[in-house]
């Protein structure tokens, strides 16, 4: 919800700075590649045990995960295979850092519990971006959604920079699911719109 309030304002800025990126000539799909990259190495510091240098890292790595969006709209270089392969790296990026966590979280010995979260984790983040793909292939856009992809990276960022692993973990497995749910009831409600049958007689558009 929060990257819906901002989006419109942070896509204005990141516009220019994709104009400045795109001197360098590095094509959109590099980016995003580096910005996958850039995302294992946080895990890396995750799970080495250093969660407030992980926590700056994680927002600067968030941050460019962006400007391949930005680059791509500059260079009038958007294409089918760079929206899937963003989304696709994105999600292997969630994946990481979450994995990361769980390094961290067995090699501090912070029980069971925290490793069923790591677990709740990445499956909620996962299945929030497949609700959205799935109601997309059926026809309804499905932008709406309580902890969209932003949200969770801020949150991780945030409870990294308090040293507070377990606490996010439980923020994220819960929002996650809940999202999922959200977005599952707001397809229903607008599919049944779609869905419900046309009285005889009635003309159509």
């Amino acid at each position: 919800m929060i990257s819906s309030i901002v989006a419109d304002r942070v896509r204005g800025r990141l516009h220019r700075v994709g104009e400045f990126v795109a001197r360098t000539r590095l094509s959109p799909n590099a980016l995003t590649v580096i910005g996958f990259f850039l995302n294992f190495g946080v895990a890396l510091v995750i799970a080495s045990g250093h969660l407030r240098l992980a926590g700056v890292l994680a927002l600067l790595a968030g941050a460019f995960d962006m400007l391949d969006g930005a680059v791509a709209r500059a260079t009038r270089r958007v294409t089918r295979f760079g929206g899937f392969l963003d989304s696709t790296l994105d999600r292997y990026s969630e994946a990481v850092l979450v994995g990361g966590l769980l390094v961290h979280i067995l090699r501090a010995g912070l029980g069971e519990v925290a490793v069923l979260l790591c677990y709740a984790t990445i499956v909620g983040s996962l299945m929030v971006s497949y609700a959205r793909a799935r109601a997309e292939a059926a026809g309804v856009p499905l932008t709406a959604g309580l902890f969209a992809r932003p949200e969770r990276i801020v949150v991780l960022a945030l409870f990294l920079l308090l040293n507070r692993p377990v606490w996010v973990l439980w923020i994220l497995a819960i929002a996650t699911n809940l999202t999922v749910l959200q977005r599952t009831y707001l397809m229903w409600r607008r599919s049944r719109a779609l869905d419900r049958p046309q009285q005889p007689g009635t003309p159509r558009g």
